[in-house]
């Protein structure tokens, strides 16, 4: 593992121009994605839109942002469903208040190209781009699993959480429409990883392997690593192995943009973009 980060000059403008350069001489783009981008497109889970969205729960509750609801030990599932219902309509079945991803997508446009993300929101084929070149590593809110789980298979649920979000009175959902696995009885959840019990379906192990398929057979290519709003929360899905694979070849680019957290190991220092700015204004920035 590559060590001793260094946080290279804020030069925002040169970058952008370094940046411009290397996305146009590539011949592959590797993005990995975190939490950071949809924070740029406007899906903040604080603030106004929290208040817009969930004060009622504010107030009977106690909490103050949706991240700390989704903890929240709701006393029933007629509650808990409720809360995550909302939740996972505004944050999966809406569209980002701002066009981040399809700014994304345009700079896209002519590159082979493939996506790695940690974010849950499906903002990435909302916006357009094709689902064969995408990999989504920790889940789906648009998905429901066996909370068991007794077999490898995951359920859209649209439809149920539209129907939550119709019926719900008082902050509770009908006990009807709480969701159970077709197969054993059991209660479903969403599809999301936070333990060992998080299923990867016949979809998530076909986007692993064309994932590793895309890493493979472009691996001696000029390839631009770009990381997108990612932290360290879960460094090893993307964050590591960008740099790990920047350093086995020396054709390849890594770029970082992260407000505040842009920085990349000094070993690769001299094939780095780092840029600490906002991602939505440098991805504007950089279709000048």
């Amino acid at each position: 593992m590559l060590a001793k980060l260094t946080n290279k000059k804020p030069d925002t403008a040169g970058k952008i121009e370094e940046l411009k350069q290397a996305l146009k001489n590539a011949d592959a783009v590797v993005i990995g994605a975190g939490a950071g981008l949809s924070a740029s497109a406007g899906f903040i889970y604080d603030g106004e839109r929290f208040e817009k969205y969930f004060s009622d729960f504010k107030e009977k509750y106690g909490f103050n942002d949706m991240y700390a609801g989704g903890f929240y030990p709701f006393k029933t599932p007629e509650e808990y469903w409720a809360y995550w219902s909302r939740f996972i309509y505004v944050n999966r079945y809406e569209d980002a208040p701002k066009p981040v991803y399809e700014n994304l997508l345009k700079l896209l446009k002519d590159k082979d190209y493939f996506v790695i993300t940690t974010n849950v929101d499906h903002c990435f084929q909302k916006a357009g781009f094709d689902k064969k070149r995408l990999f989504y590593t920790q889940g789906d809110y648009g998905l429901l699993q066996c909370s068991q789980p007794c077999r490898p298979e995951t359920f859209e649920n649209k439809e149920i959480i539209t129907d939550m979000i119709e019926q719900q009175r008082d902050m509770k959902i009908p006990t009807e429409l709480i969701p159970k696995c077709p197969h054993c009885g059991k209660p479903l959840t969403v599809n999301l990883r936070s333990d060992d019990r998080f299923v990867q379906d016949s979809g998530w192990n076909a986007a692993a392997e064309r994932y590793n398929n895309f890493l493979r057979t472009r691996g001696n290519q000029r390839i631009l690593y770009l990381e997108l709003g990612v932290g360290y929360n879960t460094p090893v899905i993307i964050k590591y192995p960008f740099w790990n694979m920047t350093a086995q070849n020396p054709k390849a680019v890594y770029a970082c943009i992260n407000y505040g957290e842009a920085a990349c190991p000094r070993e690769i220092a001299d094939q780095s973009i780092c840029i600490s700015c906002d991602i939505g204004k440098a991805l504007s920035l950089l279709s000048y």
